[in-house]
């Protein structure tokens, strides 16, 4: 009996051998990346309490709704989607990269990594104009029928607030046009207003547009707004850290493959782990996208 557990052992914890029957490496990103979705699911948890927790809440059909060159326009969520479209064939490459892999392909192996390289480049410039615009850009924020000017001409604060009624004034005097149209256009407060078009109302004289906003009726809020400004820069950041890490990491196999590294150890086994933290990062964007972009 004694041998036979002894043998038994020896079997599967000798070494050599994994008692799951995976490759050791690709175990350990298993566990990295499980822990890795721990963080981010805490922080997405985090982030829909205190969402439905407040009373007010920027509408992101709103918010999402600047496009590069066109301004602000009746096209909600077009850019994140061009984004996400983005991201989604970068992780389409990545598997092609990985089955050039198990395939000893070498000159594929390095098309398909250096188009995901690509990918995730695009990914991360679409990103830092969707932080710079929110930051320095002037918007309007719509939410519950109440209507807040976010922009440098308030506070320097994207996610500021108007502390009183003369601070809002200055704030609208300080506006572009194109902030008041959006303002006279989206505003429920006079929706007398609401036929004309964007281009109808830039070419009104900017006195006239400041006649058309009622801002009697226009409300501050503070803890929406700073909320989730925090909560968006602060996810959307980690993950596209999380990106710029998975673009480094196939820069390294690109480079890798090039020298014939894995031809000489016989397999692409790391091109696979890659792949495997390259997936993972697309999967969270889509629970990214959920819950700041759609809900």
């Amino acid at each position: 009996m004694a041998t036979t557990a002894t043998t038994h052992q020896t079997k599967w914890w000798s070494g050599g051998k994994s008692p799951f029957n995976v490759e050791y490496g690709k175990l350990m990103m298993w566990y990295f990346l499980m822990s890795d979705a721990f963080t981010f699911g805490a922080f997405l948890i985090s982030y829909g309490s205190i969402r439905f927790s407040q009373n007010f809440w920027p509408d992101p059909n709103v918010v999402f709704n600047a496009f590069p060159g066109l301004g602000h326009k009746p096209l909600p969520l077009a850019f994140v989607s061009i984004m996400t479209f983005i991201l989604i064939i970068s992780s389409v490459t990545m598997v092609l990269a990985v089955h050039a892999g198990h395939n000893g392909n070498r000159k594929a192996v390095m098309k398909w990594i250096a188009w995901t390289i690509v990918g995730g480049l695009a990914f991360l410039s679409c990103q830092a104009w969707e932080w710079h615009h929110l930051i320095t850009g002037e918007h309007a924020v719509l939410a519950d029928g109440k209507i807040e000017i976010i922009g440098q001409t308030m506070t320097g604060n994207p996610w500021g607030q108007l502390a009183d009624h003369n601070a809002m004034l200055t704030a609208l005097n300080n506006s572009s046009n194109d902030v008041l149209a959006t303002l006279v256009h989206e505003s429920p407060l006079k929706p007398e207003f609401h036929d004309m078009t964007h281009k109808q109302l830039l070419g009104i004289p900017k006195d006239q547009l400041l006649g058309m906003i009622n801002t009697a009726e226009m409300h501050v809020r503070s803890k929406g707004p700073i909320a989730f400004g925090g909560y968006f820069f602060g996810i959307t950041g980690f993950h596209g850290f999380h990106v710029f890490s998975g673009v480094i990491i196939n820069l390294v196999m690109l480079i890798m493959t090039y020298k014939g590294v894995f031809d000489r150890k016989g397999h692409y086994l790391m091109i696979e782990k890659a792949g495997l933290y390259w997936h993972f990062v697309d999967l969270v964007w889509v629970f990214v996208f959920l819950c700041f972009y759609l809900i």
